[in-house]
């Protein structure tokens, strides 16, 4: 039998899920279908993802979205790359690597990890670790 693209995106979605020890509800299996489906990497808003549920015919709230980006946060499958104050991203290449924030489009994406050289980092308080560096490059067209 011939896999069709939407049997093979609904199959990584459901082992993305599997390998974040997520149950596969409904929800998360439609909105993970959209983050890697492809098997490509995606830096999505809430707002954005919210709007591709829309377009693909898939019926979540906002809210819902919200919750479901933050539990494959929880579950390691996506990092939260917070751009500002008012503004997440979230990234579902999760190795360490650094980004470029696009300011005139609002738009985040790859930078490239191998030109990236970080002498040191301060020391964290006592009884503290880090668990991870953010590199977020802000770029604006002259």
């Amino acid at each position: 039998m011939v896999q069709t693209t939407e049997d093979r995106a609904q199959e990584r979605a459901s082992d993305w899920l599997q390998r974040g020890g997520l149950r596969p509800t409904r929800q998360r299996l439609a909105l993970a279908s959209l983050l890697v489906g492809d098997g490509e990497d995606r830096h999505v808003t809430a707002e954005s993802l919210f709007e591709m549920a829309g377009c693909a015919q898939e019926k979540v709230s906002l809210a819902t979205v919200y919750n479901t980006l933050r539990a494959f946060c929880d579950a390691g499958l996506m990092n939260e790359i917070v751009v500002d104050g008012a503004r997440s991203y979230f990234d579902t290449r999760i190795d360490d690597h650094p980004h470029f924030y696009w300011e005139d489009s609002a738009v985040l994406t790859d930078a490239p990890k191998e030109e990236l050289e970080l002498a040191r980092i301060p020391e964290p308080p006592a009884g503290t670790e880090v668990s991870r560096v953010d590199v977020v490059i802000r770029l604006r067209r002259r």
